[in-house]
């Protein structure tokens, strides 16, 4: 639940900021001359790529929270056997030998979603973020029924 305040604020003030700098990209170009009107235009973009990338992470989170609540309604989530440090970090070593058994999960049944969902979650704990995220496009994709290149 936390983490899903977090992302609202974080949201929350990342559309504020994007109405404030849109604003000021509407005023230069109100000014009328060469530069204002070059520089109002160049401004405005910015929100326009930000509210569009806030737009794509947004789905891609409710879609991959979709996916979590169909894989635990049918018990098959995975469960945190993860060692951790004193301070409540993952324990390396560990994450290793979870992510080597959700690899080879995943090779046995690249067509399942459920597998791809697993082996996401396993690329989180080891702290591989962009791999966490394409394995979990994929499996989005083939829940969705969408043809996956690899």
């Amino acid at each position: 639940m936390r983490a899903k305040i977090s992302y609202a604020v974080t949201a929350a003030v990342l559309v504020v900021y994007f109405v404030l700098v849109g604003s000021r990209g509407v005023m230069l170009i109100q000014s009328g001359t060469v530069v204002t009107v070059t520089f109002g235009a160049a401004v405005l973009i910015l929100p326009v790529i930000g509210m569009w990338f806030l737009w794509k992470n947004t789905q891609f989170v409710r879609r991959a929270n979709a996916l979590a609540a169909e894989l635990d309604a049918e018990g098959g989530l995975p469960v945190d056997e993860l060692r951790r440090t004193p301070g409540g970090r993952i324990d390396r070593d560990s994450a290793d030998e979870v992510f080597a058994r959700r690899k080879a999960e995943t090779e046995a049944a690249p067509e399942d979603w459920r597998s791809w969902f697993r082996l996401a979650v396993a690329y989180h704990d080891a702290r591989d973020t962009p791999r966490a995220r394409k394995a979990m496009q994929r499996a989005i994709a083939l829940h969705d029924g969408r043809t996956v290149d690899a």
